[in-house]
């Protein structure tokens, strides 16, 4: 019998012949109601979602036959990981698809922050030519602190490797493999000398306002802060007081703590509403790795990846 793969969200169509290949039979749903998704599990063998919908243990209890969660993406904060373990369920991702994205993506806030790009355009469309007060920095000669060194945070030194900067890779995982593009650091190094930090870590409950108050006063120099991992790892109250007292000399934010802006908390609505009239500050809706090709290769990556281990998985019956 073939195994069965629901998929729950709008996945490029590639996906469909490319599962057909290795063998797997496919339900493509994408328009499936969210109080839809548990009872349509019964019988399937794997569950692929490109969403953030909530993968949990009573998401799961009709998922009589499932043996993979296949996510087509980076990020696994929306999955329970600790349920697909105690029911025996593999879980994988795809952060390989759109690491080149991200990387170049981050390369351009920064680019877009010290170079005053957005600022510029938008005083130019309005009749200002202001040469002067749009001076702007340049990444040669600067000190970039990176906090991640996984596939996105590599992708992003790579990006950096034309600009004679220095670049300090910090890692919390005693595994993480280091490379020529960035030099192993310590978070007290990075404290000392980075002029520049971006963010590349997971959204884990230990990281929840990894970047807070007293974070940010451990820096020796004002820092231009990148983020295009999670918004729930930045304290945006702290980044907000930081902004405002120069700690922070302008700030690249591609992810928000709360990403339904029709549902912000009061506070959330207050940091918000000061943050988006910052002129040192860019904003842009989660789409550091959201391109044309990495829509196509995070099927490329998944596939692979899901055919690897329904082998495994046939081999062991």
């Amino acid at each position: 019998m073939k195994p069965f793969c629901l998929i729950i969200d709008q996945m490029h169509p590639g996906i469909l012949p490319m599962l057909e290949k290795i063998g797997v039979e496919v339900s493509y749903r994408p328009d499936i109601k969210p109080d839809e998704v548990k009872a349509a599990l019964a019988g399937v063998t794997i569950l692929m979602v490109r969403s953030k919908l909530q993968i949990t243990e009573d998401l799961l209890s009709k998922a009589d036959s499932l043996k993979v969660i296949a996510r087509a993406g980076a990020g696994i904060d929306n999955i329970d990981e600790a349920v697909l373990a105690a029911r025996n369920i593999e879980l994988i991702n795809a952060p390989e698809g759109n690491r080149t994205a991200v990387g170049e993506f981050t390369l351009g806030l920064l680019l877009a922050l010290f170079r005053n790009i957005v600022k510029a355009d938008r005083e130019v469309r309005n009749l200002k030519w202001l040469r002067e007060p749009n001076r702007g920095e340049e990444i040669a000669g600067k000190t970039i602190g990176i906090i991640g060194y996984g596939n996105m945070g590599k992708s992003f030194a790579r990006c950096l490797a034309g600009f004679d900067c220095r670049v300090l890779a910090y890692d919390t995982n005693p595994d993480c493999e280091y490379d020529a593009f960035g030099q192993k650091a310590t978070l007290n190094e990075v404290f000392e000398a980075a002029e520049v930090l971006s963010l590349h870590i997971p959204y884990i409950p230990a990281n929840y306002h990894f970047v807070n108050e007293q974070f940010l006063q451990h820096f020796q120099k004002p820092i231009w802060l990148l983020n295009t991992a999670r918004g729930e790892v930045m304290d945006y109250r702290a980044l907000v007081k930081g902004l405002k007292s120069g700690k922070i000399k302008g700030a690249a934010l591609d992810v928000l703590e709360n990403e339904k802006l029709a549902a912000l908390t009061p506070e959330q609505q207050e940091n918000f509403a000061w943050l988006s009239g910052a002129e040192n500050v860019i904003l842009t809706p989660h789409i550091a790795g959201w391109t044309h090709q990495s829509y196509r290769k995070i099927n490329e990556v998944l596939v692979q990846k899901l055919q690897t281990v329904l082998t495994q998985i046939s081999a062991l019956r």
